[in-house]
């Protein structure tokens, strides 16, 4: 469901699903701005009972979703709503597996290990970043190892998204910024996969399209309506191509600066993307050619490292590792776990810790 406002149709829809008692799981950002309770009063009108959720944290371990699971269970939810950015969406997903097939995160580290059915779940973004509405994957962390782990199924795809882009004229411009450059490393990453195909491709395309077009509008004009509902929809998008055909090793190098260095995620791929680029020029020059080139404007690899270059310094966004108080004695550990890391074998070029250690260094 896309357009303003549509986050008020939330109950009719969660009604059509068979809902009658269902959990919003939110962060206190969101709730502080009144969206959980915008969706509780559309629930209620519905006929349906609601409880709203909003312990989640901006990179959700193993004890949010736990926490959360206690809330579900107390009041015998039948659906979920995930509401808010990438980890309210993640978390809604962690304990619809937890609450449906029993266990702990780490049994569903990994594809399809979902062995019984799922509950419907709503999946309503207030950001423009991650795409998560769009996708079967729960990203959360281990709470003792910091390890993010992958947890996908085809069960624990939402059955309905909605993209209201009023929700996103709330963000602060930080967020509004890394969300956006999040988006944007999604539509150039799934462009490349080994994994990609005519299906990922079309939805890489447009929703870089989209992302190119509309985020220096919304840093600059952060009320138009016209420019976040772009975004809204190429981030939903790039969503879509990562279920198609996953990511590549910006990310990989990203995640260990996220769980260690505290660097938000947006930031993190962002500052990797222009040399991640350059690394792989060697594989894919053609197809960044292509992409580049949407417009008819012509363009190389170098070029489109440099378009993202523009994009980070117009989001704010540092280019440099140094930055986050990172140093070159740092780098060998960050490469080790960047190759461990279930995104670098999807790489179009192929990489060993050496290669991320050299393209960390690039970036320092």
């Amino acid at each position: 469901m896309f357009g303003a406002g549509t986050l008020d149709g939330v109950g009719e829809l969660a009604r059509e699903l068979g809902g009658r008692r269902v959990l919003v799981v939110s962060d206190p950002d969101i709730d502080a701005v009144g969206y959980p309770a915008r969706a509780a009063v559309s629930l209620e009108a519905a006929g349906l009972t609601s409880t709203v959720f909003t312990a989640v944290d901006q990179n959700p371990t193993t004890e949010h979703v736990d926490a959360c699971l206690e809330s579900a269970k107390e009041n015998d939810v039948d659906l979920i709503v995930g509401l808010g950015g990438g980890s309210a969406m993640d978390c809604a997903k962690g304990v619809n597996f937890l609450l449906t097939n029993g266990g702990r995160m780490q049994d569903y580290w990994g594809v399809g290990k979902a062995a019984r059915p799922m509950l419907p779940l709503i999946a309503i973004p207030t950001t423009a970043g991650t795409g998560s509405e769009a996708q079967s994957f729960a990203l959360i962390a281990d709470a003792e190892t910091h390890q993010k782990m992958a947890c996908g199924d085809p069960k624990a795809a939402p059955a309905i998204a909605i993209l209201d882009p009023e929700l996103t004229l709330s963000q602060p411009a930080m967020v509004t910024a890394l969300t956006g450059i999040d988006a944007v490393s999604h539509a150039i990453e799934t462009w490349v996969t080994k994994k990609r195909n005519p299906i990922s491709k079309l939805h890489s395309r447009e929703a870089w399209r989209l992302l190119h077009a509309n985020l220096p509008c919304v840093l600059t004009d952060p009320d138009h309506l016209d420019a976040r509902a772009g975004m809204l929809l190429g981030a939903n998008l790039a969503g879509t191509a990562i279920e198609n055909s996953m990511l590549g090793i910006a990310h990989s190098c990203a995640n260990p600066l996220t769980a260690h260095f505290d660097a938000i995620h947006g930031a993190a791929v962002g500052m990797m993307l222009p040399t991640v680029i350059r690394f792989n020029t060697f594989e894919v020059e053609d197809e960044y050619a292509e992409l580049i080139s949407f417009d008819g404007s012509g363009g190389d690899g170098a070029d489109l490292a440099a378009t993202v270059e523009s994009l980070l310094d117009q989001a704010g966004v540092p280019r440099r590792l140094a930055a986050y108080g990172i140093s070159e004695k740092d780098l060998p550990d960050l490469a080790e776990e960047a190759a461990r890391q279930w995104t670098a074998q999807y790489n179009p070029r192929p990489v060993t810790a050496e290669d991320l250690l050299q393209v960390y260094r690039e970036v320092l």
